[in-house]
């Protein structure tokens, strides 16, 4: 459960669907500050939220194409795109302009709940400085491309350390093998190879020999990125 001081940015200019989100940002404890536009969510938007709840089609503009501003206006919250436009290409394009999450409208609100708790728990795992990539004994070094576990070096490969990269930014959340095709490979189609099992199960012995059981398989699904036990 997060601490009751977690606060949630809403950007959404239906009432009755801020209202919705807002709920369930309560249900977990978190205080929500709703805005109707998104200028006035570029405003706030480097407050210290954690995550950021955003629209698409907004007063002002488009939210996919607001996020780059966020970021250079100091935004260092998780980004949870919701929207009615919920097609593969919405969302490849929303995840690729950087935000953290894509939902689709309508949304279920067990689904968003299970969404929101994952952003938050890569906030509370991400170091503070933007570099740097924590999970316990397992650090990730963005600059330096470089991982290590217990202080120990884990040599990986530039394909390998771009896979971790992704499964460490989307921490406890089921990974796609199509998903890491769209954003490792960035194949927006299936080449019909084991590429990427062959890979996940390289890093995965990487990992494992260095002590880290990070990656777990989601049988039929993907995989899992899960390098701290469960609270």
């Amino acid at each position: 459960m997060p601490a009751q001081t977690d606060s949630i940015l809403i950007i959404e200019d239906d009432p009755e669907t801020a209202a919705a989100i807002a709920c369930e940002v309560r249900a977990l404890g978190c205080t929500a500050t709703i805005v109707p536009t998104l200028p006035e969510g570029i405003a706030l938007s480097a407050q210290d939220f954690r995550v950021i709840v955003l629209d698409r089609m907004l007063p002002g503009g488009d939210g996919v194409e607001a996020i780059a501003k966020m970021r250079s206006h100091g935004a260092r919250a998780m980004i949870l795109v919701l929207s009615a436009l919920g097609r593969a290409a919405n969302r490849v394009e929303g995840l690729e302009k950087g935000a953290d999450d894509y939902l689709p409208k309508p949304f279920e609100p067990e689904e968003l709940r299970a969404r929101l708790r994952a952003l938050l728990r890569r906030a509370t795992m991400q170091g503070q400085d933007n570099d740097l990539l924590v999970f316990g004994a397992l650090e990730i070094r963005m600059k330096a491309r470089t991982v290590h576990i217990n202080r120990a070096h884990v040599a990986v490969s530039p394909k390998e350390f771009e896979l971790i990269t992704y499964f460490a930014q989307n921490a406890g959340q089921i990974v796609t093998r199509m998903q890491l095709l769209e954003n490792v490979w960035h194949l927006h189609f299936d080449p019909g190879t084991n590429v990427v099992d062959v890979h996940v199960g390289r890093l995965r012995r990487k990992l494992e020999e260095t002590g880290s059981q990070a990656i777990q398989t989601a049988r039929g699904e993907g995989y899992i990125f899960a390098p701290l036990p469960p609270p």
